[in-house]
């Protein structure tokens, strides 16, 4: 279910580009700033966790050096039956944790020191599960397809503005309506655009919390885990660049949005809601 509304939504995402483009450009500004952003999002994609893990401080540690970090992923990945991400530490004590990477061979997994103090192992283990689940999802390469077409209606509603500000929206013929139309939409456009990479961003987290849920056999491990991560980033929030905010498995800002429209993650109440009822389901009540 949670891929195919993520179908559905990339699916939307795409109509809101191809309108805007045919509404502006033509098919050869659709092209053209499709282009533009796909080479942008490529370079992004392709060092995504290398960005990802400067933004944040993250540095990597060896089994020597955080012998217990590393057994839990260990564990982990063998359940998931997926090659051994990096493992990394951040220096925070807001308690978080992130994955990032291009795909499954080049994948990293984060956590910061505020995380390994306040989790039992049970909870640590279901917050990689969790992780692994977006590797295993692949929703690095998903975020970086949405993020391309994103950031082309962002581009296509500038030109557009552009268009309108040196007057090529004024179109005798074409009248004050079809101005307006054009106002609207590129104003509008933007605004879809990012409700809907929102939107998706939840879609994934929900997923990573059901295929974490699937490996590690840990549901309510994990929904007691999110309920103390979100306690702990509202009372310690983190000090980190909000570009990367999406990837943390909670939203390390410690703020809590006027409404879920305009959030990167789902509401924790019904992550955990829904995690009781695969244990439920599963009869895995731990």
């Amino acid at each position: 279910m949670n891929n195919l509304k993520t179908v559905f939504l990339l699916t939307l995402l795409s109509g809101v580009f191809l309108a805007l483009g045919f509404a502006l450009g033509g098919q050869a500004g659709l092209i053209f700033a499709l282009i533009i952003a796909s080479v942008m999002n490529i370079g992004s994609y392709w060092f995504s966790d290398k960005l990802a893990l400067a933004m944040t401080g993250a540095h990597e540690v060896s089994a020597d050096q955080e012998p217990q970090l590393h057994r839990i992923v260990d564990e982990v990945v063998a359940m998931a039956h997926l090659p051994k991400p990096r493992v990394y530490i951040i220096q925070n004590d807001s308690p978080n944790a992130f994955a990032t990477g291009r795909n499954a061979k080049h994948a990293a997994v984060a956590a910061t020191t505020g995380i390994m103090r306040i989790l039992d192992e049970r909870e640590l283990t279901a917050v990689f599960g969790h992780e692994l689940g977006h590797i295993r999802n692949k929703d690095i390469l998903i975020n970086a397809i949405v993020a391309t077409v994103a950031t082309a209606i962002m581009f296509i509603a500038m030109m557009g503005r552009w268009a309108l500000i040196f007057g090529g929206g004024r179109d005798r013929n074409g009248g004050l309506f079809q101005v307006f139309a054009l106002l609207a939409t590129i104003i509008f456009a933007p605004i879809a655009a990012s409700l809907i990479r929102m939107a998706i961003s939840r879609q994934r987290e929900y997923g990573a919390d059901e295929t974490g849920a699937q490996i590690t056999h840990l549901p309510m491990s994990l929904a007691s885990a999110l309920q103390k991560l979100q306690d702990g980033s509202r009372v310690q929030p983190m000090q980190v660049n909000p570009a990367v905010s999406h990837l943390f498995i909670v939203n390390p800002l410690g703020k809590v949005n006027f409404a879920s429209l305009f959030s990167t993650h789902p509401p924790t109440e019904k992550r955990i809601e829904r995690l009781n009822e695969i244990a439920r389901r599963t009869g895995n009540f731990s």
